[in-house]
């Protein structure tokens, strides 16, 4: 297949990586946002939002592994115990919140019940979270080691 010819200048090209860049995170959080709405106010089940999952978890397994390839973790967070531990945090809060109101929802008379269903959500999803951080983490690290090293003997 015959590759196109490009037609924009450098200025061009940067502005359209930051559209880019732009809309595939519009994608992301309003896909997420989707889904937990869908979930709890329309109170659809797994059957039902399926296809926005499977897009949802590919564009997040696509980021997270394109950054790993790159060795790019984030503009403004380093790949530190404290980022780890307050990314996991935030992620098992959020996650104990939405399932605590989606429990809630489809019983109202159990909130004891709601409320250990979140704290128990939230605990499995911190867990693996902290986890997969830290491994990336040190995986990134070393990795960026590496590439020092090499940058040096050359």
């Amino acid at each position: 297949m015959k590759k196109l010819k490009n037609n924009l200048d450098e200025r061009q090209e940067q502005i359209l990586l930051q559209i880019e860049h732009k809309g595939c995170w519009l994608a992301f959080w309003t896909l997420l946002a989707s889904i937990v709405i869908e979930t709890i106010i329309f109170q659809m089940d797994v059957k039902a939002i399926a296809g926005e999952f499977i897009v949802f978890m590919s564009l997040a397994v696509y980021l997270f592994s394109a950054c790993m390839k790159n060795n790019i973790w984030d503009r403004y967070l380093k790949p530190d115990g404290k980022t780890n531990l307050l990314i996991s945090i935030v992620a098992a809060l959020a996650g104990g919140a939405v399932n605590f109101i989606f429990v809630r929802v489809r019983y109202p008379q159990a909130f004891l019940g709601a409320l250990a269903a979140g704290i128990l959500f939230a605990m499995f999803i911190f867990i693996p979270c902290i986890f997969v951080l830290t491994i990336s983490a040190k995986i990134m690290k070393k990795n960026i080691r590496e590439e020092e090293n090499q940058a040096e003997e050359m």
